[in-house]
């Protein structure tokens, strides 16, 4: 399953929504101006994200169980 170049996509864009989530907690953490400038920004690339990964994961259901 760990060649197959589906779940590699989905793996890395799961990666990615827990990297962006970190970042806007960090900046939650930071506060500030950093935190009114990036906040808002943050959370709508997260959510952009999670619905790409979503996606991701239902096609991977789909291909898997032979669609």
């Amino acid at each position: 399953m760990t060649k197959d170049p589906l779940f590699i996509l989905m793996a890395l864009v799961m990666a990615g929504v827990v990297v962006i989530l970190l970042f806007g907690i960090g900046s939650f953490a930071r506060g500030g101006e950093f935190n009114r400038k990036y906040a808002n920004k943050a959370m709508r690339w997260r959510i952009g994200a999670q619905f790409v990964a979503v996606l991701l994961i239902l096609l991977f259901v789909y291909v898997r169980r032979g669609g």
